[in-house]
């Protein structure tokens, strides 16, 4: 599904756009596995939660920055909440995309470990890619 090509882009700091079924796209952060999913964390009484435990069909959409040759991912499948790992994800997503020693960072990563998170999974069942 994923390509050796598709996983290296997809593990640079770049932004995702999520759609859950039913919802408006949002940014995200996000990290490719070397399983070929890709896994993001959330609050549990979000509204991405609410419309994920209704239909847990999703797409994720990441492209290169302005700059850069036009180049897109998308991909699109069921998404699991797996028991554990979110806090432990936010860290390294926030070390990934984050200076953590910016006070200001850290302390809104501090947060964001405060707060009861889950980890979410997408399991890719269909990916389209551009490269120009």
């Amino acid at each position: 599904m994923l390509t050796t090509e598709d996983l290296e882009f997809l593990r640079r700091p770049l932004h995702g756009f999520l759609t859950v079924a039913d919802g408006p796209a949002r940014p995200v952060w996000f990290e490719a596995t070397a399983e070929g999913t890709l896994q993001l964390f959330s609050e549990p009484d979000s509204a991405k939660m609410r419309r994920l435990r209704r239909d847990p069909r999703t797409s994720l959409i990441v492209a290169a920055p302005v700059g850069e040759r036009e180049r897109w991912v998308s991909v699109t499948g069921r998404t699991t909440v797996e028991p554990g790992g979110a806090h432990d994800l936010a860290r390294r997503l926030a070390a990934r995309y984050w200076d953590l020693d910016d006070p200001a960072r850290a302390g809104d990563l501090a947060g964001i470990l405060a707060t009861d998170q889950v980890r979410l999974v997408l399991h890719p069942e269909t990916v389209s890619r551009f490269r120009y």
